[in-house]
């Protein structure tokens, strides 16, 4: 199966990256199997970095071994979905032990919805409910350098 990663480089040999703000899944290197979405992130990260170029970096990914892995699995928005992303985008210090996690993007635009969560002005049920009404792209977070040997790296696609 071919993942993708947007960047603002070609990324031959992908790495664990320590990020400046907290993300869905922790640290690690990220990609989707949505070649429009890692277009989309190299995008936003050329604007904000305001850069003319952006690649969307292709790897090739076995997803059948994925059982030789410590793997955590959300398929749809649920509520251990939402906790585990909570827990990392708000819990100092969290962290897993987990070499691959695979479910769909909290994204900026439905974050809103955590933040009612949050504060209580919504129940969990609501949170997933209202979830399930986006249509929320996937991601693989590669988070140990174990499971980073699993992805093959074929080609970048420059764009801008």
């Amino acid at each position: 199966m071919k993942v993708y990663h947007g960047s603002l480089e070609v990324v031959e040999h992908p790495m664990i990256l320590r990020p400046n703000r907290k993300l869905d899944y922790g640290e690690g290197f990220y990609t989707t199997t949505s070649e429009k979405q890692s277009k989309e992130w190299a995008e936003r990260r050329m604007l904000e970095k305001h850069s003319d170029c952006g690649y969307v970096n292709i790897y090739e990914f076995d997803e059948t071994k994925i059982s030789e892995f410590k793997s955590l699995i959300f398929t749809e928005p649920g509520k251990e979905w939402a906790e585990f992303v909570l827990a990392n985008r708000t819990q100092k210090g969290f962290t897993h032990d987990y070499d691959i996690v695979y479910g769909p993007v909290a994204n900026d635009k439905v974050y809103i919805q955590f933040s009612l969560y949050e504060s209580g002005v919504i129940s969990i049920e609501t949170l997933i409910r209202e979830l399930k009404t986006y249509k929320l792209v996937d991601q693989y977070l590669f988070h140990t350098e174990k499971a980073l040997k699993a992805l093959n790296f074929i080609e970048a696609i420059k764009i801008g």
